[in-house]
């Protein structure tokens, strides 16, 4: 008797027409993940050291502070302020030795602030060895600011620049509270040198690696 009814339930089963549910449209599909280390809402203050190795006569470094206020998870309006000091390179060294005597016109970076916005597109993360698993995000930045530099030549003057910035970088979260942020930035100076009264368009590609400390996470009740 249970096996009579068994087999009339599986038949029942079987009769069942299937269920069309239709096409699937491509933006139906959406991956959810709870961010482990959100930036909705917070500040960010960092601290970075830079260089900038590809001036054709000087070699820069510089330290950094930065400030972010993320407006949602892609998105933040920041602040940007540097300092370095442009040293001679060995080929600036050979130019002014006596084999060539030559005194070039070259300005050193000295100073920059800028404010702008930060892009935020990627959250992903990796794991190294199968053991540490580490969040990280992906970021552009564009700023604009001015810059200082001074001539190399004694009484060659300071040069006070309008500035753009473009950059890319990555935020890898260490904690909830703290990160460690790598970028790459190229800043177009429009400079005018009062040692030949002349304007020019100058670059620094700046590469930065430094900390960040973030404000507490919004809490899951608001």
């Amino acid at each position: 008797m249970i096996a009579l009814f068994a087999l009339l339930a599986s038949s029942n089963a079987s009769a069942q027409e299937p269920v069309d549910i239709g096409v699937v449209q491509q933006s139906d599909v959406r991956v959810v993940q709870r961010l482990l280390y959100p930036k909705d809402g917070r500040t960010e203050m960092g601290l970075h050291v830079g260089w900038m190795p590809f001036d054709a006569l000087l070699t820069t470094p510089n330290l950094a502070f930065s400030f972010t206020k993320h407006t949602s998870e892609e998105f933040g309006l920041g602040a940007w302020g540097q300092a370095g000091y442009g040293i001679a390179n060995g080929r600036l060294h050979e130019l002014q030795s006596p084999s060539f005597g030559v005194t070039a016109e070259a300005y050193r970076y000295l100073a920059s602030v800028g404010a702008g916005v930060e892009w935020s597109p990627i959250y992903a993360k990796m794991t190294t060895n199968g053991k540490r698993i580490w969040h990280y995000d992906v970021f552009a930045i564009a700023r604009g600011g001015a810059s200082l530099g001074s001539s190399i030549i004694p009484g060659g003057g300071i040069a006070v620049a309008p500035m753009a910035e473009l950059g890319v970088g990555t935020r890898v979260f260490t904690s909830q509270n703290a990160a460690v942020r790598v970028g790459l930035t190229d800043a177009v100076l429009l400079e005018h040198r009062k040692l030949t009264d002349s304007t020019y368009l100058t670059q620094h590609v700046n590469v930065t690696i430094g900390i960040a400390a973030l404000s507490p996470a919004k809490s899951k009740g608001k």
